[in-house]
């Protein structure tokens, strides 16, 4: 058995960089593919490594990893369900902090954007993002891709996605009373929300 040759580079990797082509290179740790345009992107911070392929392998393309500068935390990729806390809700997007990936808790700062056609899977010519999401509320959402300016798409657009913890103007924790709203129990009002089902 040959032993696997790994070649790590001085060059440094920022998430959304481009790590070269899919017919040229697998994605390994800390990078993904994107299916719309076969490019290899990296999704942290870190050295570029790259991992010749086994001996005996039918497939001779090398691996490409991204090796984190710092101490391992979770990062979010294409597919990962996260929680994320909303900090801006404009009238087409909703940007919001990641705070998990998963069961782990993220090290690096995040950014997730929620654009009004990921809100929800039925009418999304009529999502009122306003409704849907208030600075401060806690969602739970899939990882779509890395968008633009270095921030992750995300979309709330299943039943079991959506706003977990929210609070209310009076300042309580509200529960949820329908996938559209939740209610404040100290004043029984009803706000509208983007919730679980």
């Amino acid at each position: 058995m040959g032993e696997t040759v790994v070649e790590e580079s001085e060059e440094l990797a920022t998430p959304g960089d481009v790590l070269g082509r899919a017919a040229e290179v697998k994605p390994g740790r800390g990078a993904y593919l994107a299916s719309h345009n076969n490019l290899v992107y990296a999704s942290l911070t870190g050295r570029v490594r790259t991992v010749a392929p086994p001996p005996g392998s039918p497939d001779k393309r090398p691996t490409v990893e991204v090796i984190g500068h710092k101490a391992h935390g979770a990062v979010p990729e294409p597919g990962s369900v996260v929680i994320a806390r909303v900090t801006k809700v404009l009238s087409r997007m909703a940007s919001a902090d990641i705070l998990c990936v998963g069961p782990k808790s993220v090290r690096e700062k995040f950014t997730g954007i929620i654009r009004q056609q990921d809100v929800r899977a039925t009418e999304i010519d009529k999502v009122d993002m306003h409704s849907s999401f208030l600075p401060g509320d806690i969602v739970r959402a899939i990882v779509l891709s890395l968008g633009d300016a270095r921030a992750y798409y995300l979309s709330t657009a299943k039943n079991e996605l959506g706003v977990v913890s929210a609070e209310s103007t009076a300042g309580a924790t509200m529960v949820p009373v329908s996938w559209t709203e939740m209610q404040c129990p100290l004043t029984g009002q009803n706000e509208k929300r983007k919730e679980l089902n």
